[in-house]
């Protein structure tokens, strides 16, 4: 969690429910909002210019959203979508710069989650320099793993699709499923129940 609920509910946050397919915000829109998720799935993304959509982030419980952009005041280059039902808190900016000012303390917990948001960005960036698809999934479920307690090998199961790995990493997602599949007969990843484990 980036910053405690009790604390953006006294500052005046609500919550507010979206469905799957149901945008938070969108590429070009000024940012008035900082957003948390309580419950479920959003993936940051655009399109290129020939339509090919690239997940920059998908982000669950307890993960802010876009909150970098309040304190610039830039476009998000970005859209939020819901993947599944979501429970989000939403305060407006004003409030939340308020909060701050009261509660200096959560300074330290917005930039503990605003240098993982940034590792995460060194992490894809690297991965996905690399001309070979299975680097770049690898760069993916490795820095998926590092959050989890347990590193033994296959103890991780990968909540995403292929489709999403795909364009997590800029490979089309015939290219991913091969990659994936090969990663296995290298025992890479073990698929199970056609779920991804690492």
């Amino acid at each position: 969690m980036v910053i405690n609920e009790k604390f953006l509910f006294s500052a005046g946050a609500e919550v507010k429910q979206y469905r799957p397919g149901d945008t938070i915000f969108h590429d070009g829109a000024t940012p008035y909002f900082y957003y948390q998720i309580i419950k479920g799935k959003v993936k940051l993304n655009n399109y290129n210019k020939e339509g090919k959509e690239l997940i920059q982030k998908i982000v669950t419980d307890g993960e802010s959203l876009g909150e970098s952009l309040l304190f610039i005041g830039k476009p998000y280059p970005m859209d939020a979508v819901a993947l599944e039902p979501c429970s989000i808190i939403k305060l407006c900016r004003n409030n939340f710069f308020s909060m701050l000012n009261v509660y200096p303390q959560l300074y330290f917990d917005l930039c503990k989650g605003l240098s993982d948001c940034l590792y995460y960005q060194y992490i894809m960036l690297q991965a996905n320099s690399s001309q070979n698809p299975s680097e770049r999934i690898m760069g993916v479920l490795e820095y998926l793993k590092t959050s989890k307690k347990d590193h033994a090998p296959f103890s991780y199961k990968i909540p995403f699709t292929r489709q999403q790995l795909a364009s997590l990493t800029g490979l089309c997602v015939e290219t991913a499923i091969r990659t994936i599949k090969n990663m296995e007969k290298r025992k890479l990843v073990m698929i199970k129940d056609r779920k991804i484990y690492f």
